[in-house]
Formats: C-alpha cells, sequence, structure tokens
C-alpha cells in the first residue's frame, strides 16, 4: 500500500467520522425545535455557503446544470432522506438510527437492476437476506416502542440510495462542487414544504417559531461538517479509489456508538449491536463481492 492510499483511507475515514459528530449536533436540538425545521435551516446554510465557494471559483455558468430534473430528483431524495433521518435522530438512540440507514448499500445495489439496467448477482441476494435479518433485531425493541416512526431510518436509507443511483446517472455533469451545491439547492422546496407543512399541522413537535441563536449556529456547525466531511470522502477515494474507501464508511457506526454513549447516556442493547453487525457484515459482503478495476496507483 502507497503513501497516498494510506493518507486516502484516513482521509475517508475522517469524513465519515465528522458525519457522526454532526448527527450527534442534531441529536442535541431534540424537543428545542421542529426536526423538519432543523432540516430547512442546516440545508439552506449549506446551499448559501456552498454557493458562494461555487461563485468564487466557477463563476456563474457552473450554476446550469445538463440535466435539471435529474438535478431536482438528486435534491428530492437528499431532502427526504434528511428529514427522515433528522426525525428519526430527535427520537430513537443515534447508534440504532445509524444501524438501520446502512442497509442503504443493499438496496443500491438491488434497485440498480431495474433502474441502471445493471445485472442483479446472487452475491445481491445473499446480501439483502442477511441485511433483513439485522434489521428485524435492530428493529425488535423499537417498533414496539416507538411505532411506525422506527421505520424512520429505513425510509431514510431508501430515499439516499435512490441519491446514490441519480449520483451514477448525473455522472460528469458537472465538478464535484457544483454536484454538491445542485443537489443541495434542490432539496430546499421539499424542505421547506415539509417544515412549513409541519408548523401547520397542529404537531406540537413541529411547530417552528422562531429559532434562537444556538438552533442556528448548531446548524451551521452540522452545515460546516457535513460538507468537509464530504470533501474529506471525495478526497479520499481520489487518492486510494472508490473499492478501497467504501468499508471505512463504517467507521460511523463505532463513532455514533460513541457519541451517543458519551453524550447521550444512550447505550444499544446487545441484540441491536448484534444486528447492526449483521447489517455491516451484508454491506461487507457486497464489498467483497463486487469486481473491482485494479487501481492506478497514484504518485503524489
Amino acid at each position: 500500500m502507497q503513501a497516498s492510499e494510506r493518507s486516502g483511507i484516513l482521509l475517508a475515514m475522517s469524513g465519515f467520522a465528522l458525519l457522526s459528530v454532526g448527527d450527534a449536533v442534531i441529536k442535541t436540538m431534540a424537543g428545542e425545535f421542529s426536526p423538519l425545521g432543523v432540516a430547512a435551516i442546516r440545508f439552506a446554510i449549506g446551499a448559501i455557503g456552498l454557493s458562494i465557494l461555487l461563485g468564487a471559483s466557477e463563476g456563474k455558468r457552473a450554476f446550469r446544470p445538463t440535466d435539471p430534473r435529474l438535478q431536482a430528483a438528486r435534491g428530492f431524495c437528499l431532502a427526504a432522506a434528511s428529514l427522515c433521518f433528522f426525525s428519526a435522530v430527535f427520537v430513537m438512540q443515534l447508534a440504532t438510527a445509524m444501524a438501520l440507514a446502512f442497509v442503504s448499500p443493499v438496496i443500491v445495489a438491488l434497485l440498480s437492476g431495474p433502474l441502471l439496467g445493471e445485472k442483479v448477482r446472487p452475491a445481491v441476494w445473499l446480501a439483502s437476506v442477511v441485511a433483513l435479518a439485522g434489521v428485524a433485531l435492530v428493529l425488535r425493541p423499537n417498533l414496539a416502542l416507538l411505532g411506525w416512526a422506527a421505520l424512520l431510518p429505513l425510509a431514510s436509507a431508501l430515499f439516499f440510495a435512490l441519491m446514490i443511483i441519480a449520483n451514477r446517472a448525473s455522472a460528469g455533469q458537472g465538478s464535484a462542487l457544483s454536484m454538491q451545491v445542485f443537489v443541495q439547492i434542490g432539496a430546499m422546496p421539499l424542505l421547506l414544504i415539509a417544515a412549513f407543512g409541519g408548523h401547520f399541522s397542529g404537531a406540537e413537535g413541529l411547530r417552528l417559531g422562531t429559532p434562537d441563536w444556538t438552533i442556528i449556529a448548531r446548524c451551521a456547525v452540522v452545515a460546516v461538517t457535513a460538507s468537509t466531511a464530504h470533501w474529506l470522502a471525495y478526497i479520499g477515494t481520489q487518492r486510494a479509489g472508490a473499492a478501497t474507501i467504501a468499508p471505512t464508511t463504517y467507521v460511523q457506526m463505532l463513532v455514533a456508538t460513541f457519541m451517543g454513549w458519551w453524550w447521550f447516556d444512550d447505550m444499544p442493547d446487545l441484540l441491536t449491536l448484534i444486528g447492526a453487525a449483521v447489517i455491516i457484515g451484508a454491506g461487507l459482503l457486497l464489498w467483497w463481492s463486487t469486481p473491482r478495476e485494479p487501481l492506478t496507483q497514484s504518485t503524489d
């Protein structure tokens, strides 16, 4: 393993760990503000900040997407995934929500057949069965305790998987920065509709009100950490290759478990941890069984 590959792995791991730190910051706002409002504020800050960077680095032309409908679809999927995950983090343990969200790689593999025309390999079906067993273990106590709200991380995983597929379809339509800007701007209509819809629904926990400065500040922290995390993962992938980087995403589960214990005194029970391990195992099975191109080593 060359130095560039090792540094790529470390950068990607740092990025994925930073995502879980941002998720923990989101959880600190539970009970203080609407989760739908938090999602809208977080992505509004991110969209504004990244748009300023894009305009400064690439000019006005960078804001013209090649396929606006595809970018809108990416934004819709990101918004839906974020709304579901933010809501899940508000009502359940951070590690539990993260464990269920990790089923998304299996969903991507399953949906890549009908949506992208890719062949669904036998290993995908095996991984799907394994992942479902893990999901059942994680849901076991939570479905009885939370009801349908326990399914929020699974809905988030589905929409995130659809976004990944849309990302594949939009490859080559702009720079990495412009792709982030398009998806965050595209997410805003649904986020705003959901936030105001929740406010006028009458549900007490979804009322918006006027956020105090700490809510804005924490949303800004999440926007910065998430954007930095995606940048670190992108650079890491460029140095080490997507196939090498893929398993490092599961560092999120370790960080989420630690943050939940350290910050919120939440520790998942044994069966939930076993279920999380089974889901992660399904993802690793997909990774090990996926044919990979030989990595072209960088000399930098």
